[in-house]
């Protein structure tokens, strides 16, 4: 089962991919936060769909998506989480994880056009995997800390390096509009064995970008669930975007980086978690 988004008739709907298409559940759980709540219940509502007639279910290609999850109350990012992308960086590895924010303007869907603001000349991709809390957590311990989430999607971190790094905090360069494409669906945790040993990829007009495996993290996701829990409560629906591997532009040796640029697709790949497709275009 996978959970998603989608347009109808201007406003945001849960879903569920299943085997026969895509199911329309906001008649019965509002949103997206409703449906991660009351995920119990969900096999039953599907199962009992299931038995109707095919028209019920709609085509996921013909469909709009929006962003995995909407309306999250938290989208707290992770960075220098790999050990080689803190090598190309050529920046120790953190003793603690370094957090910072995004807002939800910064969503996006998968398949979505990303505008490059008009002063950004340095815009760089980021594949990350995403958790997304299914319960509330404070002060978790890491052996309990993936109890408490709900499940997984594909990221990117966006981000626009000169209003990045115009001051010392990143916000600026990290949460423009669409800045965090999330997507294209949320797969449960319970279909995932080990979210520490996921490939993600990253590409860029089908040029392998980045190409790596979430073992390299430093902080491995039960780590920062527990981390994070212990200086904020979570709730049912905030993301953690959970760092990203080398390969990024901004890593590249000498003054010609591959920087995104308006016209480019940019898509992320994790494994058993689908494809994120971005396109960027000049605002």
């Amino acid at each position: 089962m996978r959970l998603l988004t989608f347009y109808k008739e201007g406003q945001l709907k849960p879903a569920v991919l299943s085997d026969r298409g895509v199911l329309d559940i906001s008649g019965a759980y509002p949103t997206m936060i409703d449906a991660i709540e009351r995920y119990e219940g969900l096999a039953e509502f599907l199962d009992f769909a299931l038995e109707e007639e095919s028209e019920v279910f709609m085509d996921f290609n013909d469909l709009k998506i929006g962003p995995s999850v909407d309306g999250a109350g938290k989208i707290i990012c992770v960075g220098l989480n790999y050990q080689k992308h803190a090598e190309e960086s050529n920046m120790p590895a953190p003793e603690y994880p370094i957090l910072f924010s995004k807002f939800n303007n910064s969503l996006s869907g998968s398949n979505d056009k990303v505008k490059i603001p008009k002063e950004a000349t340095q815009v760089d991709y980021e594949a990350e995997l995403a958790i997304i809390m299914g319960k509330e957590a404070k002060d978790v311990s890491e052996e309990e800390a993936l109890d408490y989430v709900f499940g997984y999607s594909c990221s990117n971190d966006l981000s626009e390096r000169t209003f990045q790094f115009r001051s010392g905090q990143w916000l600026l360069g990290k949460t423009l509009d669409g800045f965090c494409p999330l997507g294209p669906y949320v797969v449960p945790k319970d279909e995932i064995a080990d979210p520490n040993k996921l490939r993600i990829t990253c590409r860029v007009n089908g040029e392998l970008r980045q190409d790596s495996n979430t073992n390299d993290m430093i902080f491995k996701s039960e780590a920062l669930v527990s981390y994070i829990s212990k200086y904020m409560t979570l709730h049912p629906g905030d993301v953690i975007l959970t760092g990203t591997p080398e390969g990024v532009a901004q890593g590249y040796k000498g003054d010609e980086k591959p920087w995104v640029a308006p016209g480019d697709e940019v898509s992320v790949e994790i494994e058993d978690l689908g494809r994120l497709v971005t396109t960027m275009v000049r605002e």
